[in-house]
């Protein structure tokens, strides 16, 4: 076994600059991870649009340190990473395209940094094709500059694993254990409960290898998981009663966690459904899931090679933590959302991006050919499949995004400004992102999201403006009897409280 794994992490130490020259020139392919992540920034500021505003769960992210609206309610299954990445830009600007920009250009460099984790372990070029892979990917695009944790958890495991690997093959270098806290943090930081399942292979691993069973291995990975999820477990404590309640209602909130088969919900929210809740309907069409069907495969040719060239581990331990990063999401759950996987895409793309280079290399000169000019048209369809799946997401998100703007300025011109409150009652119209619209708090009675109780939502519309989301056919909450119902647009209408009282602020 040891000697396995010497063979495995020998390629981390003898790692030689094929040439000295300018960084675009040198024939070892190092450019070509940061030609990736710039294209895969570039690639997210044509194609997504900076001006497609902010979804329903950005607008609670944001919303803790915007100015643009107060905080909205934070239920026990969110965590307050995504808040903390976006505080650069958020909290003194309400600029939905400058936070686009500052996300994409920050998902380039984070892709960059965790492919940068792997040098050594695979060859430049393959690193580049699997970051080009998992950057192509309609999901990662349209998640790249959007304020949401998934994809953050994916870069953070990705190069976590880099970083564990090199670590345990040379145990003079600092770096790599640096780089493994810090990934694990940052994986912590956005979801610790994913951050576990991703991380889980490489708990195990020290105890299962002589070779890694190095203190500084474990210390440096659960001290990154600790340090991040520590605001997470205080948070436990201070607003849910401890970390087993928080966790108790996370999972009522999610469905309630146990055994259940969500693979074929996936399949369907591959054709661009953001949120597949309940997942019902139609299959998309084959070619829309037929990469996802064939990336095992490909893992698993990825895999082969990489035991017939004594390398195992380096494939062996990606692969693993991508499956424990998926299996909660593919078991566990009751409903899906493509961005739930994004984890398990980013450590699989590089075993696959191997078997790819495997397959247009390895087999004599005819069969060479053919694999290429297969492999070629298969991933210019991918492509293209893609990017139309990409457009119509984009689409759809930008048209809804622009009916909550809407709402909002119906809410203004109706004279309900800031401050004032907007809460829905037992209709599909989402009072939180429309409140974030229109600069006032958001509230709720019951659900997931309950923050107040009728008693007092009525005595906060004696002074201050609040408006009840509804439809046509929906009736008037107990409290709001009485109040003026008026149109807003399309389907949305709201029962709008009296003018508060002389001397205080009203609308």
């Amino acid at each position: 076994m040891t000697r396995n794994l010497h063979a495995d992490t020998s390629a981390v130490r003898s790692e030689v600059p094929l040439d000295h020259g300018p960084w675009w020139s040198r024939r070892d392919g190092r450019a070509w991870p940061a030609l990736v992540a710039a294209a895969f920034t570039l690639a997210q500021l044509l194609l997504v649009r900076p001006g497609m505003g902010l979804g329903w769960d950005e607008t609670v992210y944001v919303s803790q340190i915007s100015p643009q609206a107060p905080a909205a309610f934070f239920s026990a299954p969110r965590t307050r990473g995504v808040s903390v990445l976006v505080a650069p830009v958020a909290a003194w600007s309400t600029s939905t395209p400058l936070l686009r920009v500052y996300l994409a250009l920050l998902s380039g460099l984070g892709l960059y940094l965790a492919l940068r984790c792997w040098r050594g372990l695979f060859p430049a070029r393959v690193l580049a094709v699997g970051g080009a892979l998992f950057a192509s990917l309609w999901v990662t695009l349209f998640y790249g500059p959007q304020a949401m944790a998934n994809l953050w958890v994916a870069l953070g495991a990705l190069a976590a694993v880099g970083c564990f690997l090199r670590a345990g093959a040379d145990r003079t270098r600092r770096a790599p254990l640096w780089g493994l806290a810090f990934s694990a943090a940052l994986m912590a930081l956005m979801r610790p409960t994913d951050a576990v399942w991703a991380a889980l292979p490489m708990l195990v691993l020290p105890v299962a290898a002589r070779r890694f069973r190095q203190p500084r291995l474990l210390l440096a990975l659960v001290g990154g998981l600790v340090a991040g999820a520590a605001e997470w477990v205080v948070e436990a404590y201070v607003s849910f009663g401890g970390v087993a309640e928080r966790l108790s209602r996370g999972s009522d909130i999610q469905g309630g966690l146990g055994w259940n088969f969500a693979v074929d919900d996936q399949l369907r929210s591959l054709g661009g459904r953001s949120l597949c809740r309940p997942c019902t309907g139609a299959m998309p069409h084959v070619a829309v899931y037929a990469w996802w069907l064939v990336l095992p495969v490909l893992a698993a040719v990825g895999l082969l090679v990489a035991v017939r060239a004594r390398r195992t581990l380096p494939t062996l331990l990606p692969l693993a933590c991508a499956t424990t990063a998926a299996v909660p999401y593919l078991f566990m759950i009751d409903y899906a959302a493509p961005r739930f996987l994004l984890p398990a895409y980013a450590l699989v793309a590089i075993p696959v991006a191997d078997a790819l280079a495997w397959l247009v290399t390895a087999p004599s000169a005819p069969w060479r050919r053919l694999a290429t000019v297969l492999l070629a048209v298969g991933l210019a369809g991918h492509l293209a499949v893609q990017y139309v799946v990409l457009e119509r997401t984009v689409d759809r998100a930008t048209a809804s995004h622009r009916d909550w703007a809407r709402t909002a300025a119906a809410l203004h011109r109706e004279g309900v400004r800031p401050p004032c409150v907007v809460a829905s009652h037992g209709t599909d119209v989402p009072p939180i992102p429309i409140a974030f619209y229109a600069g006032c708090s958001s509230a709720a009675t019951k659900g997931h999201n309950a923050n107040t109780t009728a008693a007092r939502l009525a005595g906060t519309a004696r002074r201050t403006p609040v408006a009840v989301l509804t439809t046509a056919t929906g009736r008037a909450p107990s409290y709001a009897r009485g109040w003026h119902l008026v149109h807003l647009d399309g389907p949305v209408y709201a029962y709008l409280s009296p003018l508060p009282t002389a001397g205080s602020p009203g609308r």
